[in-house]
């Protein structure tokens, strides 16, 4: 799936975490623990070099949590990598934060002139924002529902030698894999006017019947399990009542429901992508991509042929 949205504010927002990084000791990257790997932004793993991360499953009320215990022992393979997964309705977890950044970089942070710089980022909508509030004991960045309310970059001291500096929430211009784009419109990641309703509601139902059968006949009152994605989808519009002329089911209305009872962990907690997937789709991605290369220069190549071989006369 196409996604065409990224603002211009996005475009200044990279400029600005590439100039502050060199200054950065470590990164708080906040991910949405129902997709933690469709959630990380890829300018983060490109530019952050060696520097530690703390990756922090938010809405982990939201999310599986036998699957976010997975991810968590997967993410920590990585070398530099911490997590931690809460929610922001529980202050007192969010409040270890600090303590595991000085815990990762035990050598600063103890005078007022040698502070640990430190940089929260995370893509729109996972609750940075209240995150950081949270961190500051007090209202600094603004919240809200809506994706990319964050605007401007920030310097927030946090006392005991931390400072943070804040970033708007940023999507990258190209999601490579088509999988996360699906992902990050199913949790409301996107602006639903940039996604086709209906496309991601279905890979919302196939995704929910391999996963979590059960409890889709459980919620929607069904008499079996459905046997594909459209079934699961019509069989939500006929209990809901989405119908239209004909008694035909409204695909809108019944996707407007299997949407809005996912991102609001109505239908159960629920992580909608798993460690086991992504190695598999990681390949893919790359094999597009080259295969993708290979045809421009092979239209190059040509082009330039053409320019070589000489004007017949």
């Amino acid at each position: 799936m196409a996604i065409h949205w990224f603002p211009g504010h996005m475009h200044k927002a990279q400029k600005q975490i590439r100039e502050i990084m060199p200054m950065v000791d470590i990164i708080i990257e906040v991910l949405d623990a129902r997709l933690p790997y469709s959630s990380e932004n890829p300018l983060i793993a490109e530019i952050r070099g060696d520097k530690p991360v703390i990756k922090v499953l938010n809405k982990a009320d939201l999310a599986d949590p036998e699957v976010t215990e997975k991810w968590r022992h997967y993410l920590e393979q990585q070398q530099g990598i911490r997590t931690l997964a809460i929610t922001t309705k529980d202050i007192a977890a969010c409040k270890e934060i600090p303590k595991i950044v000085r815990e990762m970089i035990p050598n600063k942070g103890h005078t007022a002139t040698k502070p640990i710089n430190t940089m929260i980022a995370g893509i729109p909508n996972v609750g940075k924002s209240t995150l950081i509030n949270i961190l500051a004991e007090r209202t600094i960045a603004k919240t809200g529902n809506e994706p990319a309310v964050t605007k401007a970059q920030q310097r927030i001291n946090l006392r005991d030698g931390v400072v943070l500096y804040d970033t708007p929430g940023i999507l990258w211009p190209k999601i490579e894999n088509p999988n996360s784009g699906y992902r990050l419109a199913m949790t409301g990641a996107i602006k639903d006017t940039a996604i086709e309703y209906e496309d991601v509601a279905l890979y919302a139902c196939e995704y929910l019947l391999k996963n979590y059968p059960e409890e889709m006949v459980e919620r929607y009152k069904l008499d079996d399990t459905p046997r594909s994605d459209i079934e699961l989808l019509e069989a939500i519009g006929a209990k809901r009542g989405a119908k239209q002329a004909g008694g035909r089911i409204n695909l809108h209305k019944a996707s407007e429901v299997v949407l809005h009872e996912l991102r609001s962990a109505t239908l159960g907690r629920i992580t909608v992508e798993r460690p086991e997937q992504i190695a598999g789709e990681i390949v893919a991605v790359e094999a597009e991509i080259q295969r993708k290369a290979d045809v421009k220069a092979a239209r190059l190549e040509k082009a330039n042929r053409g320019k070589r071989s000489p004007k017949k006369t």
